[in-house]
């Protein structure tokens, strides 16, 4: 609803999880897409072959565009040189606005000219989009209600955790007993001294430690309790 002002077309992908999104989405006016996940590359770029106009604007389930970022977004695109926008974003997490640790201005591709996009899809996560040319970064933020609950926080960082686990399998990378040290201590030290994590006081201090846990050390647990099943 925060971009139907100002766009020609709303197009919700829906991979299958909720009848009533998609019976809100087309009371509301949007053409409602399902197809089932695989990555969350690869369902990008199904969204994209998905629509006609010239560019495309990708919007998640927990993000909003404000009437601001939207009036930027209608006057970049008249630029020809440029193929696509990285846009900031305001995190927002079980209510309280992070602004360091990487949660700001955590740029996001997300404004593509859809003629020259194309999404890898053999990544599995955090994927990366080529736009076939120049890139141009925004002013305006969106805004991105992160998590609503902590229950919500755990279980989306081990959905996260599982799919790192897979990249790494893949990858034929065996857990080795040093991972399971330094890998946290290196997610510590990145989001909490070099992101400056701790500006953000104890919710800074929580966040740091809880992703130490899920990105450092949990995937190489998990690795290792696969390994000798």
């Amino acid at each position: 609803a925060s971009v139907q002002p100002w766009v020609d077309q709303v197009v919700v992908f829906d991979s299958q999880q909720s009848d009533e999104v998609c019976r809100v989405a087309e009371a509301a006016g949007a053409t409602v897409y399902r197809r089932p996940f695989d990555n969350f590359a690869a369902q990008r770029q199904a969204a994209l072959d998905c629509v006609e106009a010239d560019w495309v604007l990708f919007v998640d389930a927990d993000e909003r565009v404000t009437a601001a970022l939207g009036e930027e977004v209608r006057r970049v695109i008249a630029d020809e040189r440029i193929n696509g926008y990285w846009i900031p974003r305001r995190n927002f997490i079980v209510g309280q606005e992070l602004r360091f640790g990487g949660y700001f201005p955590d740029y996001q591709l997300r404004l593509l000219r859809r003629a020259t996009a194309h999404y890898d899809t053999q990544r599995e996560v955090h994927e990366l989009v080529n736009v076939g040319g120049t890139e141009g970064k925004l002013r305006e933020p969106f805004i991105h209600y992160n998590y609503a609950s902590w229950a919500q926080f755990h279980e989306k960082q081990h959905f996260y955790a599982a799919y790192e686990v897979r990249i790494l399998a893949n990858r034929g990378i065996r857990p080795r007993p040093h991972n399971f040290v330094l890998q946290p201590l290196r997610e510590f030290r990145r989001r909490f001294l070099t992101l400056q994590g701790w500006r953000d006081g104890v919710p800074g201090v929580r966040l740091a430690l809880l992703l130490a846990w899920y990105y450092g050390f949990m995937p190489y647990w998990l690795l290792a309790t696969r390994s000798v099943r």
